[in-house]
């Protein structure tokens, strides 16, 4: 790699950890590398290995080659219902990726529920980032808290509810049709 070329992966690297709201320090603990190496990495004074390239890139949520992907984003992106990658979901349950990768400010997701179907019997969490599910159609119960003081929100077409991904979080069916509803995560999380 040439000198120019090093200190636009370092920028990038950067980019995409200030974008996730991560410290030098937090990238280089998820990655498993030193903070000064991620600092000098970041700065173009230093090169990495494919390996430590697949840590840092997989920490940010990111691919290899989204590293090296120069493209600003500008313009935009259509992504048509039928060609929406869907995510492995519960029985009943389907799960779609609208922000297409790389994830750079957020992440949009669609989901449907059939009734009684759910996003698991246990509440989940995933990184410390704002999200906002919006139900489109039918109706769900979304709970908030570990299961011992779980809350239980009702929500109807139209209601949405505001938390952090690290509040564990489950959402359930508990309508006669079919649920649609919709997740908005900023920063995006690691996957």
């Amino acid at each position: 790699m040439t000198e120019s070329e090093t200190v636009r992966l370092g920028a990038r690297i950067r980019a995409y950890r200030t974008m996730r709201r991560l410290t030098v320090r937090g990238l280089a603990g998820l990655a498993g590398a030193s903070p000064s190496f991620v600092s000098q990495l970041e700065r173009g004074r230093t090169s990495a290995s494919v390996g430590m390239l697949r840590r840092i890139s997989g920490a940010l949520g990111i691919t290899v080659a989204d590293l090296f992907n120069e493209d600003d984003g500008a313009g935009h992106r259509v992504v048509r219902r039928l060609e929406r990658p869907e995510l492995p979901a519960g029985p009943g349950t389907r799960k779609y990726l609208i922000s297409q990768r790389p994830l750079q400010n957020l992440e949009v997701y669609a989901g449907e529920f059939e009734p009684g179907a759910s996003t698991g019997g246990e509440p989940y969490s995933h990184g410390d980032s704002q999200e906002i599910l919006l139900v489109l159609r039918g109706r769900v119960t979304v709970w908030l808290g570990p299961p011992a003081e779980a809350v239980a929100n009702t929500l109807a077409p139209g209601d949405s509810v505001e938390y952090r991904t690290s509040i564990p979080h489950r959402v359930v069916n508990d309508g006669d049709g079919t649920a649609e509803v919709l997740w908005v995560v900023s920063p995006p999380t690691p996957l």
